[in-house]
C-alpha cells in the first residue's frame, strides 16, 4: 500500500494511505471486474441490444382496453404471430403487442399453467429485446408463479428456464445478486426434477460458478465447478470437452484465489483434451491463459513463449487484425513492462491499440473500453500518465450509461481518481471517486472489497480538500466493510485505520485517534 501526503495539521499526524488495485488478477484488474473470455455467455437469440426508444406506456397500460381474449384458439394464434414477428426482425413493438395480447387470452381463457408461462416468457423476452429490462422482470416473476414444479417435468422444465431468464435480464441490468438467487432457485429446481448427477446439471453449475465468478464468490464457485466435474467423472470419457471446459474455469477460480500451481493443473488437462479433439483455437486460447498464470508467478519467460505460440495460432487462423489479437498483444506489454523492456511493452500497446481503434467487427464495445482501460494502466506505469488518462476518457465514451455496464464504468472512473489523485488534482479526482461511489450503490455491490477500497480513496481526496465531516464518514464506512470482508488484520483495513485516526488528528479529537491507533495496534500484533 503506498503512502501519500496525509491532510494533517499537525507534524505528528499518522499518514494515510490509499490503496492502488492489484494488476496480477485478470478477475480484478485496474479497479473493476474483467471477465475472462471463458465468462462470456452467448446471449439468447430474442435478446439484443436496445435500439428502440422504450415506450413510456406502463405494462398495466398495454393490458387494458382488451376484449374477447377469452376464446381458447385467440392465444396460440397471437403467440404464433409475435414469434414470427420477431423471427422476420419485423417492428418489435408490434410483437410485444402481439404476446402481451397472447398472455392476456391465456390468463382469460385457461387461467395458470404451461401455456400462460411460455407467453410470458416470449413477452418478457421482447422486452429485454427493446430494453425495458425493468418491465421485463415482473412478467418473468408471473410466470414463475404460474407453475408449479411438483405437477409433472413439464412444468419444472418451464419454472426452470423461468428463472434462468429471470437471472439473465437482472445480469444485464447490472444486479448480480439477484442475478444469483435466480440461478440457485433454477439450479434447485433442476436437481428436484432430473437427480444430483445428471449431466444436464453440470451446464447449470457451470453457467452459476461463472455469476459466482464475477461477483467474487470463488469458494461458492469452486463447489459448484468441483460438483460439475465429479458429474463428468461419472459419465464423461476423460477427453470430454464439457469436461475440459469446466477445468479452464476452474483454472480461472484458482487463479483468481491465488493458487496458481493449481490452475496450471487444470490447464494444461483441458489443453491436453482439446490438442485431442483438433481445436486449435481453443488450444491457442487456453495458452494466452498458460501465459497470465506465469506471468502471475514471475515466470516470465515461460508467459511470453505461451503468449507467443497463441499470437501465431491466432494469426495463423484469424488474421492479423482479429479481435483475439489485441488481448494477447496487450498481455505481451503488461510483461515487458514489468522486465524493463520499455520500448518493447509500447510497440505491443500501439499494436493492441492499431486494432481496438478499427473497432473491427465481432469487437464488442464492452471489449474494446476494457483493452483500452488495459492499455491505460501499462502506459501509467511507463509514466505516461496524459496517454493514460486519454485512453480512459475514450473508453468512458465508449460505453453507455445502462444498468448492465455501470460496474465496469464505475471502475474506470474509479482508476481515473487514482491517477487525479496521483498529480494531486483533488477535486477531480473526489468527483471521479463520487461518481464511482454512486454507481456501485445503485448496482448493489456496496459490500465488496472493492467498494471499501473506494470509499477510503474518497475520503483521501476530501481529506486534502478539507471536507474533513466527509472524510471522516467515508473512512468509517470504508473500515466497517474491510473489516467484514478481508478481517482487520488486512493492509487494506490497516490503512483505513492509518486514514481515520490521521483525520480525527486533522480534526483535533486526538482521544478517537488515539483510540484509532490503539485498536490498529492490537490487531496487527494480536492481542
Amino acid at each position: 500500500m503506498s503512502g501519500l501526503v496525509s491532510a494533517k495539521t499537525t507534524p505528528n499526524a499518522t499518514p494515510q494511505h490509499i490503496s492502488f488495485p492489484q494488476n496480477d488478477s485478470r478477475i480484478h484488474k485496474n479497479g473493476y471486474e474483467t471477465p475472462s473470455p471463458l465468462l462470456k455467455r452467448t446471449p439468447s437469440p430474442s435478446i439484443a441490444k436496445p435500439k428502440i426508444k422504450p415506450s413510456k406506456k406502463t405494462l398495466q397500460e398495454l393490458r387494458t382496453h382488451e376484449s374477447s381474449l377469452d376464446n381458447l384458439d385467440l392465444g396460440p394464434f397471437l403467440l404464433k404471430l409475435a414469434i414470427d414477428t420477431v423471427a422476420s426482425g419485423d417492428n418489435q413493438n408490434k410483437a410485444l403487442d402481439y404476446a402481451t395480447r397472447a398472455s392476456i387470452s391465456f390468463e382469460e381463457s385457461s387461467g395458470p399453467g404451461l401455456d400462460l408461462a411460455m407467453s410470458l416468457q416470449v413477452e418478457a423476452a421482447i422486452h429485454c429485446s427493446l430494453g425495458r429490462l425493468e418491465d421485463a422482470i415482473p412478467v418473468l416473476e408471473r410466470s414463475i408463479e404460474v407453475l408449479d414444479h411438483e405437477k409433472g417435468q413439464d412444468h419444472a422444465v418451464a419454472k426452470f428456464s423461468g428463472f434462468m431468464q429471470l437471472g439473465d435480464t437482472y445480469s444485464m441490468m447490472g444486479r448480480v445478486d439477484r442475478s444469483i438467487s435466480s440461478y440457485e432457485s433454477g439450479l434447485k429446481i433442476q436437481i428436484e426434477t432430473l437427480g444430483d448427477f445428471d449431466l444436464r446439471v453440470t451446464e447449470t453449475c457451470r453457467y452459476l460458478a461463472e455469476a459466482y465468478v464475477q461477483a467474487m464468490q470463488f469458494d461458492d464457485a469452486e463447489k459448484l465447478c468441483q460438483r460439475s466435474l465429479e458429474i463428468h467423472r461419472e459419465y464423461d470419457s476423460p477427453t470430454s470437452l464439457e469436461e475440459a471446459g469446466d477445468r479452464r474455469l476452474m483454472a480461472l477460480i484458482y487463479e483468481a484465489k491465488g493458487d496458481y500451481e493449481s490452475a496450471l493443473e487444470h490447464l494444461v488437462l483441458a489443453s491436453m483434451v482439446m490438442i485431442a479433439a483438433g481445436q486449435e483455437n481453443e488450444v491457442a486460447a487456453i495458452d494466452v491463459s498458460i501465459g497470465n498464470v506465469y506471468a502471475a508467478l514471475c515466470r516470465f519467460d515461460e508467459a511470453i513463449f505461451s503468449y507467443q505460440k497463441a499470437l501465431t495460432v491466432f494469426k495463423s487462423i484469424r488474421g492479423d487484425n482479429h479481435s483475439t489479437i489485441a488481448p494477447v498483444y496487450i498481455r505481451l506489454a503488461d510483461v515487458y513492462c514489468k522486465t524493463g523492456k520499455l520500448r518493447e511493452s509500447k510497440s505491443y500497446c500501439e499494436n493492441a491499440l492499431r486494432i481496438l481503434s478499427k473497432q473491427v467487427p465481432g469487437i464488442a464495445t464492452e471489449e474494446i473500453a476494457s483493452g483500452l482501460t488495459e492499455i491505460s494502466a501499462i502506459y501509467q506505469a511507463l509514466n505516461e500518465n496524459e496517454e493514460a488518462l486519454k485512453l480512459l476518457h475514450m473508453a468512458m465514451k465508449l460505453l453507455k450509461d445502462t444498468p448492465g455496464q455501470r460496474n465496469m464504468v464505475a471502475g474506470i472512473e474509479a482508476h481515473m481518481g487514482v491517477m487525479f489523485y496521483k498529480v494531486g488534482r483533488y477535486g477531480e479526482a473526489r468527483n471521479s471517486f463520487k461518481d464511482a461511489v454512486a454507481k456501485l450503490r445503485a448496482s448493489g455491490k456496496t459490500r465488496s472489497v472493492f467498494f471499501g477500497i473506494v470509499l477510503n480513496q474518497m475520503g483521501l481526496a476530501s481529506a486534502q480538500l478539507y471536507r474533513i465531516d466527509e472524510a471522516v464518514e467515508l473512512f468509517q464506512e470504508a473500515r466497517e466493510i474491510l473489516e467484514q470482508e478481508c478481517g482487520p488484520c488486512h493492509l487494506d483495513t490497516i490503512g483505513v485505520y492509518s486514514n481515520l485516526a490521521a483525520t480525527y488528528d486533522a480534526m483535533g479529537s486526538y482521544l478517537f485517534g488515539f483510540i484509532i491507533t490503539s485498536n490498529q495496534r492490537k490487531f496487527c500484533i494480536g492481542f
